[in-house]
């Protein structure tokens, strides 16, 4: 989604919030700008597109001043344009602004009957105008930021520079994440502690209504009532070198192949070598008692929790509801008194699954969630956190964090089996050294790139595919055609191959491409009779399988994909590698912008 960055201190800070707002073009984007002051006056260069866009005026006409705002936005009011572009000021203060004003409309109107312009087609534009408003009726700068945070309705995180004050920054969040921090005589504040690596490890995520007042190394924090608080500082744990792409073409494609590194990582985490099993973090009893399970997630964390199900219903015996997070506090179901929750986000900011997080919290609902920030908001508002161990995903599309996720939840699987008896010991032993040999196999699938890259060139070409897949496969095959979607931007749809017959089989025709994920199993042989349905009405097969299942279907295929011969509880972990290849290589031949995908931002911070 959109990011913010903002500094003060007592050097140049144009380039800086240039090398902030980079550190932040991962998350999507539309346009950029930055705010700085001089000579007391406020300083503007916005442009439309890239960040290289913005670096090119910027050489065109510098800003001075060592004190600034920046930002990175994704359109939601307004197209994308200069205009529409923050930061948004007047003469006498600037704002940068992720998530949405809800009532911007009568602020607005009112705002126009006191005599104001606006030039945007912004929700954005009414902030900076109702603090000019209140410093024109005699409020000092912290007075009026004060005042308008308590008549702004929705969502948001600000920074705000004033013209005349070259020592004050503001920053203030509600329902959007924003972290502030400080290295000698200076402060930073940005969406994401990320853009500020390179400047302070010494960060403190601000609290649901915080505002903060930030003067070069002195940081002072507010709550919603306006009273100073404490929130703690600690020191991050990202580093520069994070940032490259280490040789690879893109962000995507590195973070693909880190997959065998952070499989381990995230096993590390739960699995106690001393005892020989899997824990999960804040290990508590009372999941012992679960009797039913709702897990909520957006996108390809939907996914992660789809697979999840298979295995929690399969493996622990525990009844399980997977449900989209847009849709899950809106259809009002009954949750178990007592109940527990399950919520997934990479981010850990999802606007939707954080919405649902806190309608299940106001049900009573023990909250557990899986999250790749654990300093997130998700992570500070749950019981449990079962941290997945990716590291910093720079790809819009997910691709190393799905398969933590899923690691994550395998490891949460068998740990719940054995709270609750469901699995003996010799059971639990047997699934816990599966999921050892992962990162070996994955290692093994990566290796294999040539194939995918031929393939990918003859799929390039196409307008439509689909992907099907069985039992714990069908959500792989959802995924599947989901990547394909965000980063080539070809029709693709991913089904339950047994459902091929009841709609999906009518967009077969000669030469389209069918691809199936279909590890040799006990659901093997079904899967086998829909790829000879789609075979028999001219479709190009692509079975992705172990040697067995390839030799069975041989004369079907057009190519295949072997894959390691694998149990069946680890197989979508690793069959989600080969569609992510893929993917990948179908976009990097239709030339697309494959680490920042059009329309596409990394983490929705808006509902």
């Amino acid at each position: 989604m959109c990011g913010i960055v903002g500094l003060v201190g007592n050097t140049a800070a144009s380039p800086r919030l240039v090398e902030g707002l980079r550190r932040l073009e991962y998350r999507g984007y539309d346009s950029a700008g930055i705010a700085t002051l001089s000579n007391s006056k406020i300083d503007i260069c916005r442009a439309e597109g890239k960040l290289i866009n913005l670096e090119e005026r910027i050489k065109e006409t510098p800003l001075s001043g060592n004190i600034g705002i920046g930002h990175t936005r994704w359109a939601t009011h307004g197209a994308p344009s200069v205009l529409n572009a923050h930061p948004h000021s007047t003469k006498s203060v600037a704002v940068v602004h992720n998530g949405i004003i809800e009532n911007f409309s009568s602020l607005r109107s009112m705002l126009k009957a006191e005599g104001h312009e606006f030039i945007s087609d912004t929700d954005s534009e009414v902030i900076p105008k109702l603090i000019h408003h209140l410093l024109e009726q005699g409020y000092k700068p912290i007075e009026a930021v004060a005042s308008a945070l308590k008549r702004l309705e929705g969502a948001f995180a600000l920074g705000i520079i004033f013209a005349g004050h070259e020592q004050l920054l503001i920053g203030a969040r509600r329902g959007s994440p924003l972290a502030i921090g400080s290295h000698e005589d200076e402060s930073f504040l940005a969406s994401d502690a990320f853009a500020m690596a390179p400047f302070t490890r010494r960060i403190s995520y601000l609290e649901e209504g915080d505002w903060a007042v930030l003067r070069p190394g002195v940081t002072e924090v507010f709550d919603s009532s306006d009273r100073a608080v404490s929130r703690t500082f600690q020191e991050t744990d990202y580093n520069l070198d994070i940032a490259g792409k280490a040789g690879y073409q893109h962000f995507m494609e590195k973070e693909i192949h880190e997959q065998p590194r952070v499989i381990r990582d995230t096993l590390n985490t739960y699995y106690n070598s001393a005892a020989g099993k899997i824990f999960l973090p804040n290990d508590n009893k009372e999941l012992e008692k679960l009797d039913q399970l709702s897990i909520v997630a957006c996108g390809t964390s939907f996914y992660a929790g789809l697979t999840a199900r298979y295995w929690i219903e399969g493996i622990a015996r525990v009844p399980t509801i997977v449900d989209i997070a847009s849709e899950f506090r809106y259809l009002e179901s009954p949750l178990k008194e007592n109940g527990t929750a399950l919520f997934i986000s990479q981010s850990g900011e999802t606007a939707d699954t954080l919405a649902a997080l806190r309608f299940a919290k106001s049900q009573q609902q023990k909250i557990v969630s899986v999250v790749n920030v654990t300093e997130s908001t998700m992570a500070r508002e749950s019981n449990i956190v079962m941290p997945t161990r990716a590291g910093i995903e720079i790809g819009v599309a997910s691709t190393k964090a799905f398969t933590t996720q899923l690691v994550t939840l395998a490891c949460f699987s068998i740990a719940l089996a054995r709270k609750r008896g469901a699995i003996s010991n010799k059971e639990e032993v047997r699934l816990t050294n599966v999921l050892e040999s992962l990162p070996e196999l994955a290692s093994k699938v990566l290796a294999q790139n040539q194939s995918f890259i031929e393939i990918s060139a003859e799929l390039s070409e196409v307008e439509t595919v689909l992907y099907l897949g069985r039992g714990s496969s069908y959500p792989i095959a959802l995924e599947g055609a989901l990547k394909l979607k965000e980063i080539s931007y070809i029709h693709a749809e991913g089904y339950a191959a047994g459902e091929m017959k009841h709609g999906p089989i009518a967009l077969i025709e000669k030469n389209t491409p069918v691809i199936f994920i279909a590890p040799s199993g006990p659901l093997f042989e079904k899967t086998a009779s829909n790829i000879q349905e789609a075979a028999a009405r001219g479709a190009r097969i692509i079975l992705i399988s172990d040697k067995k299942g390839i030799t069975a279907l041989n004369e079907l295929i057009h190519i295949a994909f072997e894959m390691p011969e694998v149990d069946e509880f680890v197989a979508p972990i690793l069959y989600t590698i080969p569609i992510q290849l893929l993917a990948y290589y179908t976009a990097v031949s239709r030339g697309t912008d494959v680490d920042q995908p059009r329309n596409l931002a990394k983490s929705v911070t808006v509902e």
